[in-house]
């Protein structure tokens, strides 16, 4: 049996066209609905959570990181109260009433903090996050400040509600 590659291309190539001409489709009629009311399906929630966890881990496991100190966690806590507790939550507080409505609904950090390294909080703070609604402070703060915010986060879950609440706000 011998396989005409030339005919296995050529289907390919047409497999491959109608693709484009449906993405088109969907791109331009608007028929992907991306109201935030309405949740992604299973397999493109999938896609973009498992898009958005690989680039931070690889672009974050790059980083060399400072020892994360107390110090810095005090001097992170108001810049995470203005800037962050907004969206993700302190410890023993909600996120802001407007924020239940983000979609992808951002991450509780006094519970999720644990789930990323010192590098990779560093770099979702630095950078930011396309399409989630996290903004990138790097155009706008210095690193030690992300540093410091970034070790205010790593040290929330294991943080008594009441030094959470202790920590002046704003900054």
């Amino acid at each position: 049996m011998t396989i005409d590659w030339k005919s296995l291309l050529l289907g390919a190539l047409g497999m491959l066209a109608l693709l484009i001409l449906i993405a088109l489709l969907v791109i331009l009629t608007g028929g992907y609905n991306v109201a935030a009311t309405n949740r992604h399906n299973p397999i493109t929630a999938w896609a973009l959570d498992t898009t958005f966890r690989n680039s931070v881990q690889g672009h974050g496991g790059d980083i060399a990181a400072p020892e994360l100190t107390p110090a810095m966690v005090a001097a992170g806590a108001g810049g995470y109260k203005a800037m962050c507790a907004h969206c993700h939550g302190g410890v023993g507080e909600g996120r802001a009433e407007w924020a239940e409505g983000m979609r992808p609904k951002p991450p509780a950090l006094a519970r999720a903090a644990d789930e990323w390294s010192d590098t990779e909080v560093f770099w979702l703070v630095k950078h930011g996050a396309k399409m989630t609604g996290m903004p990138a402070f790097g155009g706008t703060h210095d690193d030690e400040t992300l540093w410091n915010i970034a070790a205010f986060v790593k040290a929330l879950p294991d943080m008594p509600a009441s030094q959470y609440a202790a920590y002046p706000s704003g900054h």
